[in-house]
């Protein structure tokens, strides 16, 4: 399976329409979060992603709420939003968790405590592709100095052991890969990453 994944698109339509193009090529198609910039552009970003035919798999970042992205896509066949939940794609399991973990400084920000989201991360099945907006803690997380990933998705990816992790929400570290245990760990960035599963 052949997967094309991005994050933190943050309204960048020209973006957008480079990724519709390059979807083509795949097999499924990931976007994990960010789609909008502080809760504004995210029906002219979701518009500009709906050439997408592939199926796509989408969670919300901490710029759009879940509710928000799922009005967003409603009438586009092809789209799966995931937050707390799972789907099969071709016999491929994906489990999703959006929002930004722990919680961040900003008030207007769609955040989880570390505590919602370890619940929330419980029915995540063993070897399933994780697409999870927030990095895992020590993990391609680093800005400023500092480690900003989650402690429940770290545990989660330590206990649940996923094929692979992928993540955005810290841009600085958009295009990194991590290790953890065989888990294969990427903060995408909005240009995308092809991926063979």
């Amino acid at each position: 399976m052949k997967l094309l994944a991005f994050s933190d698109l943050h309204t960048d339509l020209r973006q957008a329409e480079e990724l519709v193009e390059r979807s083509t090529a795949a097999d499924v198609v990931i976007g994990v979060g960010d789609f909008a910039s502080v809760h504004a552009g995210l029906e002219d970003t979701v518009e500009a992603l709906r050439g997408i035919e592939r199926p796509v798999v989408l969670v919300p970042g901490n710029n759009e709420t879940e509710e928000a992205l799922r009005e967003a896509c409603q009438g586009w066949d092809s789209a799966t939003v995931l937050h707390g939940e799972g789907a099969q794609i071709d016999g491929v399991a994906f489990f999703g968790l959006g929002a930004g973990v722990p919680v961040t400084p900003w008030e207007w920000s769609f955040d989880l405590t570390e505590q919602e989201a370890a619940r929330m991360l419980e029915p995540c099945p063993e070897d399933c592709v994780l697409v999870v907006h927030s990095p895992p803690h020590g993990h391609v997380d680093l800005s400023r100095g500092e480690h900003l990933g989650s402690e429940s998705i770290l545990g989660a990816i330590e206990a649940k052991r996923p094929r692979l992790a992928l993540c955005g929400h810290i841009h600085e570290q958009w295009g990194q890969e991590s290790r953890i245990g065989s888990t294969r760990v990427i903060n995408l960035g909005p240009t995308g990453a092809w991926l063979d599963l």
